[in-house]
């Protein structure tokens, strides 16, 4: 699925602005037809946004069930003839659209796009109506899981096992977008290195018939100068002194594809930005164009104050930014896709990706494990992680990967994040995620994130994947106001895991600070607590040849289901949520930003 963008034979047109909005907490909507009419009772909107924290109003921040939005757009005259399509580029968690009266689309799954072609329910030269309801719920078939309570006095409470606000609504842009009948429909590119000559691998699909048209291919680099020229719809592509895109210097070059008629008339152009690189794993190092890397950076959220995880050009460009302030050169897309833009900037930028699907809370015994009830609960069976998660999830690593799979910044990736991995049937489930990673892309490596119940004499899934990614908190959860012992049981551990012969990434560590709170002796919740567990972990790194990379959790402070546990959302961000440092960041800038580090 190519994204929207405009050029010789495509046009497109952005849907975003305000919309019509409406709770639907009865579920009504679906029955009574309100697709069919104007939204009756309805508000504006922003799209995108998430809708939950816009209004003052509990009954909209907690609402469970249906939304539904609502725009009318003025189609022009010119698109007569032009094949049309509505694009989301995200609806959490699942949604149905229609275009005037007639359904066109359903999806599910709240991070990556979804599209129908329309042509033949719009009217160019006219104005046309776009609904769509957005559902919110989360069951035991949905990735992420969780469950609705039916309560006795009529309210739907959800129940998730995710730290995280389970934001919802259009989070991204909506689109219209043109393109010719005969039309491209998927580029992949896949990159190597011999030497200084780079090696494009490209296929080019297309509606077009192989014998009334022609591919044709062009590369050009940053300065606009073709390097290469191919006919055909699939090749090779060799640049001689290639310029790498590398960690801190993201150099694209730039695809394009085009689709000729027999009679010699464009039919069709694409742009795709290509970025030259290599990764491999090897033994215990992680490469990039052969050389070892290491990860330096955070696990992050899509998340800000009003607008929840609606993608906002601002603060994506402010967190890039203090990013390369801290030192930091990567970070997880925890716990979900990101939006396209984010990676596309990251391209740009040099700055080095895992990618991770929604895949969080497949674990009912993760708060047994940290809170001490020791009770152990099965996380698979009919009636809770099931055939039906696991075909969702299968759908979202298909999507993940279709979506992310030309981004050079995209180096791994993740498949889940903390899931059950010590009861027998979780090799049965994850062993088919690893294999359909693998045959969507051979050339990037596959892991998932492990959580601290899961020790190295525990999974049962680690010979599944290439890289070991390790999510810890001794010193917080295990062993809070212990330091001393956090560092011992910590490189403990490390040890255990270096006998796998394979690179280990801490993808969490960290702990909570409340922003001001100051003590001269380091105590829990307190900004030098924060810093000194993160030194103590980095003196345990320094020691274990295994680890190659730490993320800390988290960039920012984020929001959370209220509880006892969390002060106004998660504090484990070393910004505050408004982005303002905390001691740690100056802790990790002085580390992250000296010479050989």
């Amino acid at each position: 699925m190519l994204r929207p963008q405009d050029g010789p034979t495509r046009e497109r047109r952005s849907l975003c602005g305000l919309w019509s909005f409406r709770l639907d907490a009865e579920g009504l909507g679906r029955a009574e037809g309100w697709w069919r009419s104007q939204l009756a009772g309805a508000v504006d909107i922003p799209v995108p946004a998430s809708y939950n924290d816009i209004f003052p109003d509990a009954t909209v921040r907690d609402h469970v069930g249906d939304v539904w939005y609502q725009t009318h757009v003025w189609v022009p005259a010119r698109w007569a003839g032009e094949r049309t399509v509505l694009r989301f580029d995200a609806a959490t968690h699942r949604a149905i659209a229609w275009v005037n009266d007639v359904e066109v689309v359903r999806h599910e799954g709240g991070y990556t796009p979804f599209e129908a072609d329309v042509t033949a329910h719009l009217r160019p030269g006219a104005e046309n109506c776009v609904t769509v309801v957005v559902n919110n719920e989360l069951t035991w078939e949905s990735i992420p899981p969780g469950r609705v309570e039916e309560r006795t006095d009529g309210r739907r409470v959800q129940h998730y096992f995710h730290d995280f606000f389970n934001y919802a609504g259009l989070h991204r842009p909506v689109w219209l977008y043109t393109t010719p009948p005969v039309h491209i429909t998927d580029i992949t590119v896949t990159t190597s290195l011999e030497d200084t000559t780079g090696l494009v691998a490209y296929r080019v699909d297309s509606t077009a018939q192989a014998e009334e048209h022609e591919v044709r291919v062009s590369l050009r680099d940053a300065s606009g100068v073709e390097v290469h020229v191919a006919t055909g719809a699939a090749g090779t592509l060799r640049v001689a002194d290639v310029h790498p895109w590398a960690p801190g210097d993201g150099y694209l070059y730039e695809l394009e594809a085009t689709l000729w008629s027999s009679s010699g008339g464009l039919v069709d152009s694409y742009r795709q930005s290509v970025g030259v690189r290599t990764v491999e794993v090897r033994g215990k190092e992680f490469l990039i164009n052969g050389t070892p890397f290491y990860f330096k950076g955070f696990g992050k959220h899509e998340d800000a104050a009003v607008r929840g995880r609606g993608h906002d050009d601002i603060l994506m460009v402010h967190d890039f930014a203090l990013l390369e302030w801290t030192g930091a050169n990567s970070f997880r897309t925890s716990h979900y896709p990101y939006a396209e833009e984010v990676l596309d900037y990251a391209d740009r930028q040099g700055v080095v990706v895992i990618d991770e699907t929604a895949a969080a809370g497949l674990n009912l015994n993760i708060a047994g494990g940290v809170f001490g009830s020791g009770r152990k609960v099965s996380t698979f069976s009919p009636d809770t992680v099931s055939e039906s998660t696991l075909r969702t999830h299968l759908q979202a690593v298909k999507e993940l990967v279709t979506r992310d799979k030309n981004h050079p910044s995209v180096v791994l990736w993740s498949i889940a994040n903390e899931p059950d991995n010590v009861q027998p049937e979780a090799r049965d489930y994850f062993a088919p995620l690893a294999a359909e990673a693998r045959r969507l892309d051979p050339s990037r490596p596959v892991a998932y994130v492990n959580a601290l119940m899961g020790k190295p004499d525990q999974c049962v899934v680690t010979d599944l994947f290439d890289v070991v990614l390790l999510n810890r908190y001794y010193g917080w959860y295990f062993g809070p106001n212990d330091l001393a012992a956090a560092e011992t049981e910590l490189a403990a551990e490390l040890r255990q895991w270096a006998a796998h012969d394979k690179p280990i990434v801490i993808t969490e560590y960290g702990a909570d600070a409340y922003p001001g709170l100051r003590n001269v002796v380091p105590s829990p919740w307190t900004e030098e607590y924060q810093a000194e567990l993160l030194d103590v972990y980095h003196r345990v790194f320094d020691r274990v040849d295994a680890v190659v990379g730490e993320q800390v959790w988290n960039f920012a402070d984020f929001a959370t289901a209220p509880g006892v546990f969390r002060v106004d959302g998660n504090k484990k961000g070393v910004f505050t949520r408004e982005r303002r440092p905390k001691s740690a960041a100056f802790s990790l800038r002085a580390r992250w930003r000296k010479t050989g580090q």
